[in-house]
């Protein structure tokens, strides 16, 4: 178990954030980016990989090898409150939630993450699993109630209806962060693919200048630090960068496809 949630704190000093993202939830791979010390938090992608509770509990144990570094996990719409509860048992600090698309499933999120306390107004209860050593070990109830609520929630805006609802939204107490998804959206308006369309840079725009109006980080998927410049002049300063699939397959194809033209292939 690990007590303090360095993407908390690094948003509670108003410090930039650096995530990366897997689609493995081996533990090897976190151990790795890890020891690169340049990484603030993994996200396992699990909305688009295969795993099961335990190796949950394994990927938690290998972030916590490293004080730099803490976890989240992208969490499917449905069952997204069950979903929850078992990533934040096992140790994962963090969440994001995908398919945002009312205030109803804002909220939904943010209670199924914060403790059910008078305050926090969550739905989370007291739990005998890892994230409290199972046991609680030298930590006590009051030390989980503070962990539920030192959790960053942040959510994916990606439909039509959260972009036209976005205020609304964004008003939902314990929202910490946004990722806009342009997939999603274009999808959502029927543009497929077409990520260039200025109807979908204008929403990524809105997305990103209304959550910092009010209070909310923006995040920015990128693939390259160059990347990054655009968004920061517009005052954003929480990046993911990478991804484990996309960088071993950009390798292959540059390093296998220049080595097969110096063997005459």
């Amino acid at each position: 178990m690990k007590k303090n949630n360095v993407l908390r704190d690094l948003i509670n000093e108003g410090k930039p954030t650096i995530g990366t993202h897997v689609h493995t939830v081996w533990p090897g791979i976190a151990e790795v980016i890890g020891y690169s010390g340049t990484i603030d938090y993994v996200e396992f992608t699990s909305q688009y990989a295969p795993y099961d509770l335990f190796s949950l509990d394994n990927f938690a144990r290998a972030i916590e090898l490293f004080d730099h570094m803490t976890s989240m996990i992208k969490v499917d719409q449905e069952p997204r409150t069950y979903l929850a509860e078992k990533a934040t048992g096992s140790g994962i600090q963090n969440l994001l939630f995908a398919d945002i698309r009312t205030v109803d499933d804002a909220l939904e999120s943010v209670r199924a993450v914060r403790p059910e306390t008078p305050s926090a107004g969550g739905i989370a209860g007291a739990t005998s699993t890892r994230d409290m050593g199972y046991v609680f070990p030298g930590v006590s109830l009051a030390d989980w109630v503070k962990m539920a609520e030192e959790a960053v929630v942040a959510i994916m805006v990606e439909k039509r209806e959260a972009v036209e609802d976005l205020e609304a939204i964004l008003d939902v107490p314990g929202i910490d962060m946004v990722q806009f998804g342009p997939g999603d959206y274009s999808m959502s308006i029927g543009r497929a693919g077409d990520y260039t369309h200025p109807e979908i840079m204008e929403a990524q725009k809105f997305t990103i200048e209304t959550c910092i109006a009010k209070g909310i980080r923006p995040r920015i998927e990128i693939g390259n630090w160059e990347d990054a410049k655009p968004y920061m002049d517009m005052g954003v300063i929480d990046f993911c960068i990478g991804t484990d699939v996309n960088i071993i397959y950009d390798y292959m194809q540059e390093q296998g496809g220049e080595l097969a033209k110096a063997l005459g292939r």
